[in-house]
């Protein structure tokens, strides 16, 4: 279920299931510690540099996001899934140090990184970008537009993590 009149829209309104679907239903996962450089408990220890490389202005919850989201698709693909078959994702955000809000747009960026980023009326792969890059293509092509809430939480259980995602994933019938 789709907003009305929008050919690439981020989200779904909602999502509809038929009977006996099996589902999958990750943990909350959080970046993993792989940027070496960084220092210990330091939300940019939780990034990894090979993703963004070549990329402007790319904020740290940006990068973070963009390791979830990777081992996220990482999960999916040893249970038999994509990320084409999300169908919810929750995303926790915590303000970067200094900030006063979360960092919305650059977990919206990341997201569009592996999700919503074919338009649904031609087909075609949408640029998007990546910090203040210009859009290129996505990471992951992929049409999915999970039914997604996103929320900023005071803390999460690692010292260091910004980001942190579940999602509910439905097995296709065979």
């Amino acid at each position: 279920m789709l907003p009305e009149g929008q050919s690439n829209p981020a989200i779904a309104n909602g999502v509809v299931t038929g009977g006996e679907v099996a589902l999958y239903q990750s943990s909350g996962l959080g970046p993993s510690a792989l940027n070496p450089s960084a220092p210990d408990g330091s939300p940019e220890r939780y990034t990894d540099p090979s993703l963004t490389e070549g990329a402007q202005g790319v904020t740290v919850t940006e990068a973070q996001a963009l390791v979830v989201l990777r081992n996220i698709k990482n999960n999916l693909e040893a249970a038999g899934l994509t990320p084409a078959d999300v169908i919810t994702m929750k995303c926790y955000l915590m303000k970067p140090p200094g900030a006063e809000t979360a960092d919305y747009a650059g977990w919206n960026r990341a997201y569009r990184q592996y999700f919503a980023n074919i338009d649904l009326t031609t087909h075609q792969v949408v640029a998007v970008p990546m910090g203040t890059s210009t859009p290129r293509a996505p990471l992951l092509a992929n049409q999915a537009r999970p039914a997604r809430a996103t929320m900023e939480v005071a803390s999460l259980a690692v010292k260091g993590w910004l980001v942190e995602v579940e999602v509910t994933a439905a097995y296709r019938r065979r």
